[in-house]
């Protein structure tokens, strides 16, 4: 049987159910010999659900990662708040050392001038 004219006439003149139910099996295996990749055929409704599971994965993937920038702006704020405090502490210990260090660097001047 290779066309479908022919299983229809087999199917008319089968004498019984069983008879047709064999011939529709084995037409059915013929069918799935000819095409083994059928079953893995994609009809346009499995696109769409495809289309739309990556769309709301790709929504969720975009508000991860609005959280994660939110969360990493506030990082490098409060590292940027932390930075210029300790850089403020740094310059006040440099005048700190720098002031007395030239009162001191007068003082010797000073001392060596009266000796001459």
């Amino acid at each position: 049987m290779t066309s479908a004219v022919q299983l229809y006439e087999a199917l008319a003149t089968a004498p019984d159910d069983k008879t047709r139910a064999k011939l529709i099996a084995e037409a059915i295996e013929r069918l799935e010999e000819r095409y083994p990749h059928l079953p893995d055929l994609t009809t346009r409704a499995h696109l769409r659900e495809t289309e739309l599971c990556l769309r709301e994965e790709i929504g969720q993937v975009r508000a991860d990662l609005k959280a994660g920038i939110e969360q990493l702006r506030s990082e490098i704020e409060q590292l940027r708040s932390e930075l210029k405090t300790e850089i403020a502490n740094v310059k006040l210990d440099l005048i700190k050392w720098i002031v007395p260090m030239m009162f001191a660097q007068v003082a010797v001047i000073a001392a060596l001038v009266k000796l001459l």
